[in-house]
Order: structure tokens, then sequence, then C-alpha cells
């Protein structure tokens, strides 16, 4: 995969995890600050879906392809689902939904670059 590319999305991720606790903490709804981190998340993540699947073929065992293509295809529905709700929705509950969705997408990318760099 590409390294940097997962660096730098997982912290924007984890950047975006921050925000979207503290406006639940103070019962804010979502913002544009909110929705330009989700963006830029879900950028790179698409980003990494089209690098990652042209990557696919060099990847050792059928098992790891599969878990591979898995991550890369339901990755940039986590965020942009959470983001939906939370705009149809608007509550503190809605930016504690993309907190965690936040959380899930950097969590599935370090695992993206984990089994890349152990099977690729």
């Amino acid at each position: 995969m590409f390294l940097l590319l997962t660096q730098i999305l997982v912290a924007v991720a984890l950047l975006l995890t921050v925000v979207a606790t503290g406006f639940a903490l103070f019962d804010k709804v979502i913002g544009n600050v909110v929705l330009g981190l989700a963006v830029l998340v879900e950028l790179g993540v698409l980003i990494q879906l089209v690098r990652g699947l042209f990557a696919i073929p060099v990847l050792d065992g059928s098992g790891h392809k599969a878990t591979f293509a898995a991550y890369l295809i339901t990755l940039p529905f986590v965020l942009a689902i959470t983001v939906y709700s939370a705009i149809k929705d608007k509550t503190r509950w809605a930016m504690g939904s993309i907190a965690v969705g936040a959380f899930a997408v950097a969590v599935m990318t370090l695992r993206l670059q984990q089994i890349w760099d152990l099977h690729g």
C-alpha cells in the first residue's frame, strides 16, 4: 500500500474522532469543521480504495486477498453512513456516531496496512 497515505489518513481520522467527541460533549450539532474533516478522510479512503484494488494481485494467499478486498470495499461506507445519519439526526448521539465511525476508519486503515506489510 502507500504508507504515507495510511499515516495521513489515520491522523486525520483520529483528529475527526477527537473533534466529533468534543462536539458531542458540548452538545453541538454537525458543523463545517466536522464535515471538512470527514470529506478529507473520505477522499483519502477513496484514493486508498483505487490504489488497493490494483494492488490485490500482489498479495499472497486468497484468504488475505479476500480480507484485504473486504476492508477496502467497506471502508468508504463507514464514515459516509455515519455522517449522513448525523446530518439527518442532529443530536449529541449523531456526533458520537461520527466519532465512532472515524475511529473505525482509523483502525481499519491500520489493519489494511498491516495485511499489506505482512503479505504484500
